[in-house]
């Protein structure tokens, strides 16, 4: 059954030839920039992203032109990019559900599912290194599980705030400018972005150290800091960070996830990151417990009651507070031209 938002959109969306083609059937999620869909058509199922035309962002032709620039595997597929109306939408392949959504159900992973993940995101952010671009948005809500034939894979999504951090012909690393506001989710940002450091490869390994962590603990120290205003909390998380040491934060877990975060902390801002290291760390932590990569995962034959997505609604803005986007920067980026 459509609610209401869907119905709405729905309906504004049918009468352009655009879209068509296009039912929106559910929401899937939302943001600060805008909102997702799942959308039918011929029995075939898509992801619709929508955007407001006059946000000043322009989030969404950012991401759809990064999409079709990088073409990496486990990164989702772009069928095609326009504007109806009001929204810009763009038009990709339809996931599943989100190692958020996944740890809502099962309160923590175990370290097989941790380390089999681990060694995906590396590649992933390898891959994507490769080709000179960043997320710096990297947080659990972005890395989905694949559909079908491709479930055994995670994907890494939302390339709004992607942008590149060295030059494709001479290889020259932005300047690192000091100074500048948080780009991401401060939950998962590295503690350089906290301080306004440029972002490169580190803070997104760094990110992902913290979403690993999550993943393998059900919490971080630092969720849920008080303060009277975001600036406060802000400031609360990155001192808790600073405080908090990698033996502290891997405790009780694989000496290889200590040496991963310590690893990540200690990248120099453009040192290139030994991706192999990093992926063989996990790969001992497997080996040494006689784990397969069978991508066989915690949750691999379970079902979920999808009716719980007001739980994960109202837990999705939980984290939206502790978002903050560089809007200065967001504004076309200007910095696409491949």
């Amino acid at each position: 059954m459509l609610d209401e938002d869907v119905s709405t959109l729905d309906k504004e969306i049918k009468s352009k030839i655009f879209f068509n083609k296009y039912h929106c059937i559910e929401r899937l999620g939302s943001g600060s920039f805008g909102k997702i869909y799942k959308a039918e058509y011929k029995n075939n199922y898509f992801a619709l992203k929508f955007e407001e035309r006059d946000n000043n962002h322009n989030v969404l032709k950012n991401e759809a032109e990064v999409l079709n620039y990088l073409k990496i595997p486990q990164t989702p597929g772009i069928i095609s990019y326009g504007y109806s109306g009001k929204y810009n939408i763009l038009v990709m392949q339809l996931l599943d559900k989100s190692l958020e959504r996944l740890l809502y159900e099962l309160k923590k992973f175990s370290i097989k599912t941790v380390c089999m993940l681990a060694i995906q995101m590396i590649t992933i952010l390898e891959n994507m290194h490769i080709k000179h671009i960043i997320h710096r948005d990297i947080k659990p809500d972005n890395f989905v599980m694949g559909k079908d034939d491709n479930s055994k894979y995670v994907y890494l999504l939302d390339f709004g705030l992607a942008k590149k951090f060295r030059s494709s012909k001479t290889l020259k690393q932005l300047k690192m400018i000091n100074k500048k506001r948080i780009t991401g989710t401060v939950r998962y940002a590295s503690i350089n972005a906290h301080i306004g450091y440029e972002q490169s490869r580190r803070d997104d390994l760094e990110g992902v150290s913290y979403v690993l962590l999550y993943l393998a603990r059900g919490n971080l120290p630092w969720q849920g800091m008080p303060g009277k205003d975001k600036e406060e909390r802000q400031r609360k998380i990155l001192e808790k960070k600073k405080a908090t040491t990698p033996s502290e934060l891997c405790e009780g877990f694989p000496e290889e996830f200590e040496k991963f975060c310590s690893y990540c902390r200690n990248l120099k801002y453009e040192e290139e990151p030994n991706y192999n290291l990093m992926r063989k760390w996990f790969s001992d932590v497997m080996e040494s417990n006689n784990y397969e990569m069978d991508y066989i995962y915690d949750w691999t034959g379970m079902t979920f009651d999808d009716d719980n997505s007001k739980n994960n609604e109202k837990n999705q803005q939980n984290q939206d507070l502790e978002k903050n986007e560089d809007e200065k920067e967001n504004v076309g980026c200007g910095c696409f031209i491949f």
